[in-house]
């Protein structure tokens, strides 16, 4: 290596860490990656031979978003069997900062053991409202393309009324013919019914399912299990968005031939370089507070 040391390492990642890495060497910073390539990374960044290099060259130290999808391998675009959390809490100094999405309680308790700067992206109101657009847009394009069904005049159902979920209904509203929502909370019914949305009672799902051509669905818990499932649409499109595992019985739907798909990682699939700029745009301000 040239360097003694870079500006940042990025261990890992999806799209968003590669524009990250060319947004900041074009801002002038160095960067050195490891268990992170592809065709469009820039080619002056430093390559780390392992882990335990990078993280010994690296001030500022970027994770994936989510850091990790099992809880034990750091998620990378180049799986590497010692890309672990084990492995990164055990090289990270009081010298180095990380910044990460999805954190494990894990990676937080060491970084608090041990006098290590932390901070986890997807704990920050104003990044995880921006994800929302990207998530919503990614929504609607994996709607679009696992479908043989226009959006325009549909009936659409979205479950769940969180950040994901009030953005994604805002973009369809001008799309579909409806777009109704069914939460278990009654207050994120209300929102909904104010915000000019249908509501539908989560204890009366499976009378109307039946009258949807897509249903998204925002919720980690089993929502769409056989009992319900068995009342949709021969076409139906679902589209699930929530936390591995979803909210939907997979297996079963595959049985009766509805059109399922958990859709996971949407911002670094379908908006990586807007994603990219916004990240660092503030990790660079929060260097300078």
């Amino acid at each position: 290596m040239n360097r003694t040391n870079y500006d940042f390492a990025f261990v890992g990642g999806d799209m968003r860490q590669v524009y990250m890495v060319n947004d900041l060497i074009q801002r002038k910073y160095s960067v050195i990656v490891y268990g992170l390539e592809d065709s469009i990374l820039d080619t002056t960044c430093g390559k780390a031979n392992t882990l335990a290099e990078a993280i010994s060259l690296g001030l500022t130290i970027i994770a994936p978003i989510p850091v990790t999808k099992d809880g034990v391998y750091i998620n990378s675009r180049q799986p590497d069997s010692n890309l672990s959390i084990d492995e990164l809490c055990q090289l990270l100094t009081p010298s180095n900062r990380l910044y990460g999405g999805c954190l494990t309680e894990r990676m937080k308790e060491h970084c608090d053991k041990n006098g290590i700067f932390y901070d986890d992206l997807m704990e920050n109101e104003e990044i995880t409202l921006f994800n929302t657009i990207a998530t919503a847009e990614g929504t609607i394009a994996e709607a679009i393309i696992n479908s043989t069904t226009n959006l325009h005049g549909s009936n659409c159902l979205i479950i769940g009324y969180g950040k994901c979920a009030k953005t994604l209904a805002y973009k369809l509203k001008p799309l579909c013919g409806s777009v109704d929502i069914t939460a278990r909370s009654s207050l994120a019914l209300s929102q909904a019914s104010t915000a000019s949305f249908g509501t539908v009672e989560l204890s009366q799902l499976d009378q109307v399912i039946g009258n949807y051509d897509y249903i998204f669905n925002t919720v980690p818990a089993m929502i769409l299990p056989k009992a319900i499932l068995i009342h949709t649409k021969e076409d139906v499109t679902i589209i699930d968005i929530a936390t591995n595992p979803g909210g939907v019985d997979f297996s079963f739907a595959k049985e009766i031939n509805r059109n399922a798909k958990l859709c996971l990682g949407l911002p670094g699939k379908y908006a990586p370089e807007s994603s990219a700029v916004f990240l660092n745009n503030y990790i660079l301000s929060n260097f300078r507070k």
